[in-house]
């Protein structure tokens, strides 16, 4: 099996222990050389001053490749395209440029005044205004607010045609479900190259279960059911790591060179995950300043 190239998501800490947190998963998944890492915004733009401040911290610290995520809440379009010139400033020089989830308590997303209104407008934006590598989200499964699988595929295009240089999957629980996804975009146009699948190593399927709900991505049946019996016998890491391995093998059979994982800032898991493909640590990089 061909060996995948990866990357890391990461969120930005919101207290002292949780910064340890996301300094030990850094040091912990640094070695596997990942092609980059991202950080997130909080729901609402919460996080924007910390998101900021992880991703120069870990630009600086380690030499990785930071990809910053930006959304188009509660901003104004000069006041995000400044975070995005502050990143460049940096050396930050990639970004995930996302429309973002409204804030709490919103039930939908409204620009704010002199906002971008979509992610489509922030693409094009940022395009015209520095050399950055720009990422962008996709959804195998329909988005919760979307017309249906067209309406996604259609709406990636048009981020494409924007300036979009790649895109990162949201999670998903079987091969199958990105295959139909790739298949339809690369019908409609894109280059099905640039789309990266998304993957989350459960750690608490309860937790997993209430977020994949809210994000639209289908939960098949059995697996409930394998959850149910491997937290009953105190081997729901075991199984975690199982199917994950099980589903990147998959996608890398079917020709996927790019996986993506979503760390949720606990790294063993995605470790054993990497080792499973065949990813070893090196040498060069089991340290980071």
């Amino acid at each position: 099996m061909t060996t995948p190239n990866v990357s890391f998501e990461f969120f930005p800490p919101r207290s002292l222990d949780a910064s340890f947190r996301l300094w030990e998963a850094v040091q912990t998944l640094a070695p596997l050389a990942p092609r980059f890492v991202s950080v997130t915004y909080g729901a609402g733009g919460t996080t924007r001053r910390l998101t900021h401040e992880a991703v120069e911290a870990i630009h600086k610290n380690t030499g990785l490749n930071v990809a910053a995520h930006l959304t188009c809440v509660d901003a104004t379009r000069d006041e995000t395209l400044e975070i995005a010139r502050a990143y460049g400033a940096a050396g930050v020089r990639e970004i995930v440029a996302l429309r973002g989830d409204p804030p709490k308590g919103q039930g939908r997303f409204t620009p704010a005044a002199d906002g971008f209104g979509s992610s489509v407008e922030l693409i094009a934006a940022l395009k015209a205004a520095g050399d950055f590598h720009i990422r962008v989200g996709a959804y195998p499964d329909p988005h919760p607010e979307s017309r249906g699988a067209t309406g996604d595929v259609d709406y990636l295009k048009r981020k494409f045609d924007a300036g979009a240089d790649s895109a990162i999957t949201q999670f998903f629980f079987e091969a199958e479900t990105f295959f139909r996804f790739r298949d339809r975009c690369e019908k409609a146009g894109i280059d099905p190259e640039k789309i990266i699948p998304g993957l989350l190593p459960v750690e608490d399927w309860p937790k997993a279960r209430r977020f994949a709900e809210k994000c639209g991505a289908h939960i098949p049946a059995w697996l409930d059911d394998a959850y149910d019996r491997a937290i009953r016998d105190d081997r729901a890491d075991l199984l975690s790591v199982a199917l994950a391995s099980e589903l990147a093998g998959d996608l890398v059979a079917g020709g996927v060179g790019d996986l993506h994982f979503y760390t949720l800032n606990k790294p063993g898991l995605t470790r054993d995950v990497c080792a499973a493909l065949g990813i070893q640590p090196r040498t060069e990089l089991s340290k980071v300043a």
